[in-house]
Parts: C-alpha cells; structure tokens; sequence
C-alpha cells in the first residue's frame, strides 16, 4: 500500500495566495487545475482519479486555518472528497489559538468529523509549538489516541514567522506529553534537517515526514546520520499540489534502500503511525 501523508486540496476562493505560488514551480499546474470546477471547488471524483493514476492507495488531506499566511483550508471543504472514495482519503484536523476557542473543543469537533491526525502549523498560525495555548490540544490528541503533525523548517508564504519552525522547540512538549505521537512535516527542511532528524532517532514516538522534499536530494539531507536510519523513521508525503506524487514515489524508488525499507517509506510506517488510515472513516 502506497500512503501519500501529506496533501493540501485547498478551496482556491479562499487561498490568499495566487494559484502560481501555491503550487510551486515542481507541482502540476495544468492536471490539478482540471480537478477544480469554476467556482474553486474540489472535484473528488477528478482529485481521487489522480491520485489513483499516481498509484496511491491512501491521502491524507490537510485543512488549515492560517488567515495570516496561506487562508482557509477548512475541514468542511474536505468532507465531500472522504464521502466520494472514503477507501481513499482520510483528513487531517487542525487548529491554530487564534482562530478557534476553546481549542480542544474544535480538537473534537474536527476529530469527530472523522479526522484521523491533527497537524499544528506553528509558522503559519504565528505561535511557537511549544506555547501552553497548544497544550489542551496535545493533551486531547494524547487521549484520545490520535498523532500529531508539527510543520518544521520555515516557509515560503508571506505571513509566516520561521523561527517557529525550530525543531527544537519540541522538546519541551515530548517533556509534557512524552506519550505522544508527533510527526516532524518537512523534516526539518531547510535549515532545521539535524535537529529533526536527531528528535525522530532518539525517540520512538517520534516521526519524519518528507513532504516538500526532492527525494533524490534526501541522502544529502540527513548525510551525517546516514539516510537508512532516518529513512526507518520516515513517512512518505508529498505536498501535493506543489509536487507530482508519481514522480516523487519512484525517486523514492530508485534511492536503493532495499525494498523493505522502500515499501516501508511509501506506505508501511505510516499504517503505524496512523491507526486511522487502517479502518474506515467515521464520524460522531
């Protein structure tokens, strides 16, 4: 099973961003425009047909409430994909203190949606990961069994604050919640790849994402620890728009990492660390 980890489907009437720097100068502009009906809405049957094509059996589409950087992704906007093929797509929740109050609240509202994961993004929501205001979510993640995904590195959009994207910071909640699951988005990318790969190896719990990263460029990356053993605690995501997934699965392909660690990148270690990419999606 092949798991793209890591997607952003946006609604484009409320991206704040043009459509040009959404997608990026890797991403396939004229294929992810042909998923879009005129009025900016996602069209599942279309989005979930590239995917397939792309040879991906499971998508973790991300919502995003970051009115400073990029808009609105919002999680309503991605209940009409999961109702289209719910085989195929699970949503990851998020929240960001200064949208949603009180903040578990919104936690287990988005979770009951049918949610499988929860992704903070610290640089474009404006506050540090390790800000008390985030506790109430890590702590409802942490009982109710749910991982979540942390941006690291900083970002390309006008809005965000990269100094939130320090991996570091994470100690302090790995300190408080030392049960939960975090998943590092980026790995680490651009100037952060050491720290996040030095958390994800001393820590069980805690996990890479490639996302956003040319996988042939991946050995350069994580040069002083050796990729196979960050490749071991890594998940494959693409970042879709802004890459191809095809292209992306057979670079990760050809890095000659064995086929049980490669089959492991594209999709076995992230059926660990998300149980609900396993059972059907539901909701409360």
């Amino acid at each position: 099973m092949i798991v793209d980890a890591h997607v952003h489907v946006a609604h484009l009437a409320r991206l704040k961003v043009p459509w040009d720097q959404w997608i990026g100068p890797a991403g396939t502009g004229e294929a992810w425009s042909a998923c879009y009906d005129s009025d900016g809405a996602a069209i599942p049957e279309k989005v979930s047909a590239l995917f397939a094509g792309a040879g991906v059996d499971r998508v973790l589409l991300f919502c995003e409430y970051s009115p400073k950087a990029t808009g609105w992704q919002t999680i309503e906007d991605m209940l009409p994909l999961v109702d289209a093929d719910a085989d195929r797509f699970r949503i990851v929740a998020n929240v960001n203190p200064h949208v949603h109050h009180p903040v578990a609240a919104e936690v287990d509202r988005q979770l009951d949606l049918g949610a499988v994961a929860l992704k903070v993004h610290p640089v474009h929501a404006g506050i540090a990961p390790n800000d008390r205001e985030l506790y109430p979510a890590y702590a409802r993640c942490l009982e109710r069994g749910v991982p979540v995904i942390v941006h690291t590195g900083p970002s390309v959009f006008p809005g965000a604050t990269g100094r939130h994207g320090d991996p570091v910071l994470l100690d302090d909640v790995l300190r408080d919640f030392p049960g939960l699951t975090l998943v590092l988005a980026h790995g680490g990318r651009g100037w952060s790849y050491e720290a996040a790969a030095s958390l994800a190896l001393t820590r069980e719990n805690v996990w890479l994402d490639l996302a956003g990263l040319p996988p042939h460029k991946l050995p350069v990356y994580y040069e002083r620890f050796g990729f196979e053993r960050v490749a071991a605690k890594s998940v494959f995501g693409t970042d879709a728009p802004s890459a191809d997934p095809a292209r992306n699965i057979a670079a990760v392909r050809a890095l000659g990492l064995g086929d049980e660690l490669t089959d492991g990148v594209l999709g076995g270690h992230a059926l660990r660390v998300y149980p609900g990419l396993v059972d059907p999606p539901s909701r409360v």
